[in-house]
């Protein structure tokens, strides 16, 4: 009756890792880190993703009050920016690549061309 897409959550893909192809599923995954600050007093804020994109957790800035907030995007959280960070795992599509090869097989006879005199 439904035809339900059942889609790869790459959970056994590990945070640790910058990319990996998923065990699940075979596709190449990309581990993007993120945390969000207040653009006033550069404070850290609890990152969670909503709608595919990292946010605050808070609707505003508990030490400045600012609605606003910046995204910056690292390599991987330190110890102390991993109570604050968050990861988006995504999918990279890979193009097959488009290469042609040709040879010529050699019959077992060589023909040489004669000399020309200068």
């Amino acid at each position: 009756m439904f035809l339900f897409k059942k889609t790869c959550r790459h959970e056994k893909i590990s945070a640790s890792i910058k990319s990996g192809y998923c065990p699940d599923c075979g596709e190449y995954v990309v581990n993007r880190w993120f945390v969000t600050r207040c653009p006033i007093c550069g404070k850290r804020h609890i990152t969670v993703i909503k709608n595919g994109k990292p946010v605050p957790a808070d609707k505003f800035c508990q030490n400045c009050g600012c609605q606003e907030f910046t995204v910056e995007e690292i390599d991987y959280p330190d110890v102390v920016s991993i109570n604050y960070a968050t990861y988006i795992s995504e999918v990279v599509k890979q193009s097959p690549a488009q290469t042609i090869n040709a040879w010529v097989e050699n019959a077992g006879k060589i023909n040489f061309l004669p000399m020309l005199p200068a």
